[in-house]
């Protein structure tokens, strides 16, 4: 575990070298971005070896989740990043003329990037892509829990990027703590609520600004008017993808009674479709991350009646698809945000009941609705609060470019990806530029008539 003083020591490492201006330079901006891309295309197949041993994820779903949704970020910041970093011009009030006003986008200095584990590549590159494409120096700590990774990670990353701006510190949730508690000019976490918390705390020392990823429980509504199958299909895809570890994965669903037990059936004829008849022998299927989070997860199958899975391997950390149905709002599965492959289905009477339940729990990160109606998609979206909302898909609006992505209040604050991502961080520095003539005494006291008159003041009477 590194120490204070080498922390210390690393962070006045890069500043220096950010406050020679070289990271301003579009043209180095370029380069680290081309490197990110040589990095990840031309270790394809260790990537996929460290996800395996961290994750268990197949070579298909690591490009699917991983790869895939880095090159496309690169790819959106290298087309883009001329047009972003350009001064954006302000209009000059009258009494300011001759005068001309912009703001500009200038890098923070030295970002803190905090990555999980759950898809321990992605969530780490993706916000180096914005930093990077933003100017700045960075900081990255990938997950101690995706060791692999992390180690990849650590070999790889000075080898294809400029290691007088980038530097990979690595070690334990201690770590993670003494990073957060440096005076670095902006952090960048992804994590649960709880780290969230400890990580804003730790910012609020030094006043640091930063941007939050967090979580929570994704509700899904069902409505009446939904197609069943379709509505089936895509939320078990989206929710036992990872095996559940996503943080914008479906948590619980709210179905229209009449629809509920179509809808369960539905769900276990797309499990059988998409795993076959053993899912934990599917090679599409990933392993949970550690032991203690597959005891964690074994304690809330017990929140409500199994309509399938519920098979628990532990030496090979898997746990089933799993869903629950009979489950009461004051359940295990119903207090904590699940993140494993644990889906509770609750009937629920009207949609101004699903509506209702949604907003008795903080904002969550995603919000998803099955429909075929324009009024009902009218109705939830005026009626609900969250950080984005997928109507008949889950979990794909994270694959929209140009889609800021983030929560609010316990899910986070800020956003990233595209344009976003860079806007996170960066600071919109205000210019206003103006001539030394004309000096009119206008301005100066004694303040005149004409002024008062100008500016709208009128005196109080007695």
């Amino acid at each position: 575990m590194a120490d204070a003083a080498s922390l210390g020591a690393t962070l006045a490492r890069l500043r220096l070298h950010v406050a020679s201006g070289v990271t301003r330079d579009l043209a180095w901006r370029r380069r680290q971005l081309e490197g990110l891309e040589e990095l990840v295309r031309e270790n394809r197949a260790a990537i996929a070896a460290a996800l395996d041993e961290d994750l268990g994820k197949s070579s298909f779903e690591a490009h699917l989740t991983e790869v895939g949704p880095i090159l496309t970020e690169i790819a959106e910041a290298r087309r883009h990043l001329r047009i972003w970093t350009r001064p954006r011009r302000v209009a000059v009030p009258l009494h300011l003329r001759p005068g001309c006003a912009e703001v500009r986008p200038e890098p923070y200095g030295v970002a803190l990037i905090l990555a999980p584990w759950n898809y321990p590549l992605q969530l780490t590159l993706v916000p180096l892509v914005s930093a990077l494409a933003a100017g700045n120096g960075v900081i990255v700590k990938p997950s101690e829990l995706a060791a692999a990774t992390a180690a990849l990670l650590e070999r790889l990353l000075p080898r294809y990027l400029d290691p007088e701006a980038v530097a990979v510190v690595t070690g334990p949730a201690e770590t993670a703590a003494a990073l957060a508690a440096l005076p670095v000019d902006c952090i960048f976490c992804t994590g649960s609520p709880a780290v969230g918390r400890k990580v804003m705390a730790a910012a609020a020392a030094n006043l640091t600004p930063l941007t939050l990823e967090l979580g929570g429980k994704c509700p899904v509504i069902v409505e009446a008017t939904a197609r069943v199958r379709v509505a089936a299909r895509r939320i078990v895809w989206g929710k036992f993808l990872n095996a559940g570890q996503t943080c914008v994965a479906p948590d619980y669903v709210l179905v229209d009674r009449r629809l509920e037990d179509a809808f369960l059936a539905a769900c276990v004829e797309a499990i059988r479709d998409f795993f076959g008849p053993d899912p934990l022998a599917s090679s599409d299927y990933s392993r949970i991350i550690n032991d203690a989070h597959v005891e964690r997860l074994m304690g809330l199958l017990d929140g409500g009646r199994v309509v399938c899975g519920g098979v628990v391997d532990r030496g090979r950390r898997r746990i089933a698809p799993t869903i629950l149905r009979d489950v009461a709002p004051a359940s295990a599965p119903m207090q904590e945000e699940i993140f494993g492959p644990i889906l509770p289905v609750l009937p629920v009477a009207s949609l101004a009941e699903a509506v209702a339940s949604v907003n008795a729990r903080p904002p969550p990160l995603a919000l998803y609705l099955f429909t075929e109606s324009a009024q009902v998609q009218r109705e939830v979206l005026a009626q609900t609060r969250s950080g984005g909302v997928c109507v008949n898909d889950v979990v794909v609006h994270l694959t929209v470019p140009g889609l800021p992505f983030g929560g609010l209040g316990a899910s986070g604050m800020g956003s990233c990806h595209g344009q976003a991502g860079f806007e996170a961080f960066t600071h919109w520095r205000s210019v206003l530029r103006r001539g030394s003539r004309p000096d009119p005494d206008l301005r100066y006291p004694p303040y005149g008539r004409v002024l008062k008159a100008w500016v709208g003041y009128r005196p109080e009477r007695p």
